[in-house]
């Protein structure tokens, strides 16, 4: 008799509100995990960002919602972001971080000191345009997805080609702008093909395998999917952007769950509110729940007039305790759920 797995997800609290500086967040795209739940929160910046730059920054905070510090700028120099669209921490506690308008992933040290820099922008093999996201495989090496070269490249952590696979179209093993990846333990790489709605799966060497997902807002479809992320027992983990939702996917590729948003107030945001009260009076008088017709308002809108939902989830990343981090850009937070086995 074979056993079924079975799952249940369960929303347990938010990180973050919108704030320029200090305890909050403005725009982050991504996140990565250290020990001890410390969360590293990689802030884009919205309009501001062109002339405040002091917006694109790192805050280092935990999932307890301890507040540690922040660090970088926007700016062309060394150790400064543009469009810095992902982090990753690799073993040694180094933090790398893509930057798609500098074309370059940036090194820093484990307390945001920058250390190198590496990349060259074009086509050839080992060249970059527009990295997206960048994943550290269980050999220590870097995987990078070549959004606008339509590829996956593996890097050693100095910069150094080790090869890669993709190319622009539609078939199995193709992608049309990749955004994030992830591998699982035994190194097999998940990617987000973003423009082509589904998520691909491959060997370490670049192998198709299979894929989840297509067009539409239906169970199981996918639009334009931001970011993949798997578990030790094989449920798959997808941002699925274009329909403001997350889907997850049990190994035998049915959808175990579809989590919209459950959003509270983080406690950062009840110290500001509590310090505030003419914006504590408006919130409270505030519809911040109106009635939505899910037959006759598209997605966006509804998820954009309830604060509870997500609403532009750019990013998943998952802990050994089984929590699920979802990084909602345009509400300025992180949504953590509890997986239940």
């Amino acid at each position: 008799m074979t056993t079924t797995m079975t799952a249940t997800f369960t929303y347990s609290h938010t990180v973050g509100f919108l704030a320029y500086r200090g305890r909050g967040f403005i725009h982050p795209v991504d996140l990565t995990l250290g020990g001890n739940g410390v969360m590293y929160v990689l802030n884009r910046g919205g309009a501001e960002s062109v002339t405040r730059l002091d917006l694109k920054r790192v805050c280092v905070c935990t999932a307890d919602e301890g507040y540690i510090g922040e660090w970088g700028t926007g700016g062309t120099e060394d150790g400064q972001f543009w469009w810095p669209s992902a982090i990753v921490r690799t073993g040694d506690g180094s933090l790398y971080v893509a930057d798609e308008a500098l074309q370059r992933i940036i090194v820093f040290s484990p307390e945001g000191e920058f250390i190198r820099h590496w990349g060259e922008v074009g086509d050839a093999p080992g060249q970059i345009n527009r990295p997206a996201d960048i994943a550290v495989a269980p050999d220590g090496s870097l995987l990078i997805s070549d959004g606008m070269n339509h590829r996956i490249q593996r890097f050693t952590v100095d910069g150094e080609y080790l090869g890669g696979w993709g190319g622009y179209g539609a078939q199995a093993g193709q992608f049309n702008t990749p955004w994030r990846l992830a591998c699982d333990a035994d190194g097999n790489v998940f990617v987000a093909d973003w423009r082509n709605d589904r998520v691909q799966a491959f060997t370490p060497d670049g192998r198709f395998v299979g894929q989840w997902g297509v067009s539409g807002d239906g169970k199981g479809q996918l639009n334009r999917p931001s970011s993949v992320a798997v578990d030790d027992e094989g449920y798959i983990y997808v941002s699925d952007w274009g329909n403001e939702r997350v889907q997850i996917f049990a190994p035998d590729g049915e959808v175990a769950a579809i989590l919209l948003g459950d959003a509270t107030t983080s406690s950062w945001a009840d110290d500001y509110l509590a310090a505030n009260p003419d914006e504590q009076r408006a919130r409270r008088e505030a519809d911040l729940a109106p009635a939505v017709n899910p037959w006759r308002d598209h997605r966006r809108e509804t998820s954009a007039g309830v604060e509870k939902f997500f609403w532009g989830p750019s990013a998943i990343n998952l802990d050994a305790q089984g929590r699920i981090y979802v990084v909602d850009s345009c509400r300025h937070r992180v949504q953590i759920y509890r997986k239940n086995s």
